[in-house]
Formats: C-alpha cells, structure tokens, sequence
C-alpha cells in the first residue's frame, strides 16, 4: 500500500512512520526535510500543509491508497488560539480534501480535546462513565473546536468522495520510558490529571490503532477513542471523580481503575485493544525512532 504521512517527523507522528514503512511504501509531508537523509524506507517531500495548492499537487502527484494526517499544532496555549485553529482546521481541509480527489482513505488525528473537558473553564463532569465515541462534543477552546471542524472535514470527505475517514481521538500520547502522567508531581496532585479523567495513551498502542484502522474495513467517517486500559493513578475512577468533583453521571458503568473513555466501538470495529499500561511501559527502554 501506498500511504502518505503528515506530521511524519513529529513526536508521535514518527513511531507511526516507524512502524508503516517496510509494510508500505510511506512517503512523509513536512515543513522541512531530515537533515540526516531520515529514515532509509522513506520518501520526503517539503511543504506547507496550509498551501492547498501544494497539497494538492503533491498528492496528486504520488497518488496514495491512505492518507494518514497526523500533522497538527497539538495542543492549545503555546501559540494564539486563532493561529492554532487556522493551522489545523486548513490543513486538514487541504490534506482530506486532496485525498478525497485521488481517492485516498484517510486515517486523521483527533483528541479527546474534541469532547471540550480539559481546556473548559471549569471541568465539567461527564454525560457518562466511561466515555463513548457519542458523547456531545462541546468544547470551549481553539484547540479542541479545530479538533471538531476536522472531523465534520472528514466526514463531508467521506460523503462527497466515497472514501473511508477514520478520526482517532487519543488522550495524552506518553512515550515509552518517560511517561510524565507517573511523574511526582502529576501523581501527588490529584487536580493535576482531572481535566482528562486521569487518561492516558502509550505512543505505541496509538501506532496499533492507526494501521488498524489504515487496514481495517471503516465505512464512511468513524471516530474512535484511543486511550490506555487503566487510569494513570491506579486507583478506582469512582473513587477519583468523587473526590475531586464531588460526584459522578448517573450513567456511570465503570469499574475498578478503568480508564475514563470506552475503547469498545474500536475493538468492535477494528479488534483494537490497548495492552500497554504504565505499570510497566513507564520504565520501558525503548529506543525512538529516527525519522
């Protein structure tokens, strides 16, 4: 297959890359090229993923099985809030909508940012424990609303081009080895993990779910949460929502330290299932890949 990256060299981007190329033929959209020639299965080529005319040609030029769009500012408060949502919601446009033109499936990354409880004023509690793919997105922020104008992108792409869009939502990507969601600081305060219910994802089960996805049969736009089996703390969720909110929804089916979000339409649709927690991976040596 085929398939095109974007955010290819990012810190997430790249394990992804890591894990496509041998498998398939990866060509890696970018500001700029390795200045180490980058991963020897690779292609790269330099652009601006907002110039829509670049976009344009250079996937019509490679001509893709998959997309899979993973480029994005990542997170919100590190750049104006009206920067961060022109960059991603028009790169997105331009990436899914050249796409769909070649006839591409597309693979996109969303967040949990879309669902609007981290960055909200004030944490709401949620509809629902755990968290499923129809849960109302209601958020207050830059970053979590061109995270809902990407996915509304994908799904008019999928309507208009007959092609496959697959959103992936996770929730505090970790890396192996440092996992910052067991850090002291994080760990000893319990305010410091409530605005995401305590959730977390290793890079390496995202990477499992993106080629499962890439692979799998998705028809028209599906979204699909992408976090850990457990919470970070190890403790009961329950337990952790009424200490720091006081309460929980009523419809509330978790149990034990299960995590905030439902991984089950994923396991359905895909047969995706998260195995790494940080009980183990937080110490793991793993080396990260060079792209």
């Amino acid at each position: 297959m085929d398939v095109v990256v974007t955010g290819g060299r990012g810190s997430s981007g790249r394990w992804i890359v890591d894990r496509l190329a041998g498998p398939h033929d990866v060509t890696v959209l970018d500001r700029r090229l390795p200045d180490d020639g980058g991963h020897p299965a690779v292609g790269y080529r330099a652009l601006d993923l907002t110039d829509a005319g670049s976009v344009f040609d250079a996937l019509t030029a490679i001509d893709p099985d998959a997309v899979v769009h993973w480029a994005a500012i990542p997170v919100a408060g590190n750049h104006p809030g009206v920067d961060l949502f022109q960059n991603n919601t028009l790169a997105a446009h331009n990436v899914l909508s050249a796409a769909g033109r070649v006839g591409a499936d597309v693979v996109q990354g969303s967040s949990d940012g879309a669902y609007g409880f981290f960055f909200a004023e004030e944490t709401p509690v949620p509809d629902e424990l755990p968290i499923t793919e129809q849960h109302a997105l209601r958020p207050e922020d830059d970053y979590g609303l061109s995270k809902v104008v990407t996915e509304e992108i994908g799904k008019t792409i999928a309507r208009r081009d007959d092609v496959s869009v697959a959103s992936i939502r996770p929730s505090w990507i970790q890396i192996p080895g440092e996992y910052p969601c067991r850090a002291e600081e994080y760990v000893d305060d319990l305010a410091a993990g409530a605005g995401n219910y305590w959730s977390y994802v290793d890079v390496r089960d995202v990477v499992d779910l993106v080629e499962a996805a890439l692979t799998g049969e998705v028809s028209g736009h599906e979204a699909f949460n992408c976090v850990g089996p457990d919470n970070a703390l190890g403790r009961p969720l329950v337990e952790l929502m009424r200490e720091q909110y006081g309460t929980v929804p009523d419809d509330c089916t978790v149990e034990g330290d299960d995590a905030a979000y439902s991984t089950a339409k994923a396991t359905e649709l895909l047969g995706w299932e998260p195995t790494r927690s940080w009980r183990e991976a937080a110490d793991e040596n793993v080396a990260v890949p060079t792209v």
